[in-house]
Formats: C-alpha cells, sequence, structure tokens
C-alpha cells in the first residue's frame, strides 16, 4: 500500500442499528460492530465506518487516510499549516490523528500501531 492515499471513510450517525439497515437493505453493505459507538462496513468499494453522535450532524463524512510512518506524517501536515484537531490516539487496529487543511476541511491519518 502506498503512503496517504484515501484508505477509509467515516460517517457520522445517530443510531447505529438504523443506519445498518438502511444501508445493508439498501446496497447490500455489511457491517461489524466494535462496541457500541462504532460499526464498520464493507462491500461498498472503499471500507469505512459509522461513528455514533449526539450531536448534529452538520459534515458528516470523515476523510481517513493512510500513512506508514504517522509522526512523520503529522509532522510535515503541521509544517504546511494544518491544524490537528485531535493529535495521535490509538483505536482498535491502529493510531490516527485528524487536522483541518488551510481551507478548514477536517481530514485523518491513520497508521498501524508499531508495538503490535
Amino acid at each position: 500500500m502506498g503512503n496517504t492515499l484515501i484508505n477509509y471513510i467515516e460517517f457520522q450517525a445517530k443510531d447505529l442499528e438504523k443506519i445498518k439497515q438502511f444501508y445493508s437493505a439498501a446496497f447490500g453493505w455489511n457491517f461489524t460492530d466494535y462496541g457500541p459507538t462504532y460499526v464498520a462496513f464493507s462491500d461498498s468499494g472503499l471500507e469505512g465506518g459509522f461513528a455514533l453522535t449526539e450531536q448534529e450532524i452538520v459534515n458528516g463524512v470523515l476523510i481517513v487516510l493512510y500513512h506508514k510512518n504517522l509522526e512523520e506524517i503529522k509532522e510535515k501536515v503541521v509544517q504546511l499549516g494544518g491544524v490537528l484537531t485531535k493529535d495521535i490516539f490509538s483505536f482498535p487496529g491502529g493510531r490516527r490523528f485528524h487536522f483541518k487543511d488551510p481551507s478548514g476541511n477536517e481530514l485523518a491519518i491513520w497508521s498501524e500501531d508499531p508495538s503490535n
């Protein structure tokens, strides 16, 4: 896998059961639950997931890029004017951080957890 490719897309959802029913029935997507606040989907052409939220959904899509070296790409993003919105954190399967580009679009970049 190359570096910094669009690798995952994450939506927000108010009700994970309803969202799973909708996308399963409408498009045949399959789902994997990761606890009560997250569900991943497959068979959509690009892997992704739905994160549970109680907040108003304004722009409910998060594009997630992949990069082999998270610290290196974080430094580059910040040097080029990106603004961190969430510093590096762990999740099941890896680590990631969120940032806003110079126009205010929020994206994330993930990598495998090097301790595994």
